[in-house]
């Protein structure tokens, strides 16, 4: 059984952690975990680098299509990255993660 990993960048670790805390209470993740990242990328015909933060999001496959919702109606950015990646585990951490988001 697998679940899958929601990787979401943000401008900063307070709004990160703000779109995590949401999910949490709405028992859509089971986990979030934080980390400083520095982004290169094209913007309006421009390279941009900025200093940002990841989020990743553990959950169910299920909660793919409410998560994306949530995100896009509190995320600060025009054009938030909302990027899921299938993954496996091993069983208990996979059971754990199915029985906190349902």
């Amino acid at each position: 059984m697998g679940f899958i990993i929601i990787y979401v960048t943000h401008e900063s670790y307070n709004e990160a952690k703000k779109v995590g805390q949401k999910l949490l209470e709405d028992n859509l993740i089971a986990c979030a975990n934080y980390f400083p990242i520095t982004s290169s990328f094209m913007w309006q015909g421009e390279v941009k680098e900025e200093n940002e933060y990841v989020s990743l999001f553990k959950t169910s496959k299920d909660n793919w299509g409410k998560i994306k919702e949530k995100i896009n109606l509190i995320h600060p950015y025009d054009t938030p990255a909302i990027i899921k990646f299938e993954v496996e585990a091993n069983q208990e951490f996979s059971n754990w993660i199915e029985e906190e988001t349902n």
